[in-house]
């Protein structure tokens, strides 16, 4: 399984940090996630970007047991 990392408000939606799901790439691996996490995770991952070990990724980029599939919604801040 690939391991998926969660940050900030996808953690929040999620009510986890990391979790392994299945999937042969990016997409399958989100798809799982949203499957298990619902709606909420959905909503917050139509905003995000999606990494794959460190590099942008596609649903399409493949992803094997090792890999680590990262969430990165958002942010905002200032002083």
């Amino acid at each position: 399984m690939t391991r998926l990392r969660l940050l900030g408000p996808a953690r929040e939606a999620a009510g986890v940090a990391r979790a392994d799901l299945p999937g042969g790439c990016v997409g399958e691996v989100l798809d799982a996630a949203v499957e298990r996490f619902g709606d909420e995770f959905a909503r917050v991952l139509a905003r995000s970007r999606v990494w794959l070990n460190t590099e942008p990724a596609t649903r399409e980029s493949p992803v094997g047991l090792h890999d680590e599939v990262s969430v990165l919604p958002p942010v905002s801040g200032g002083c």
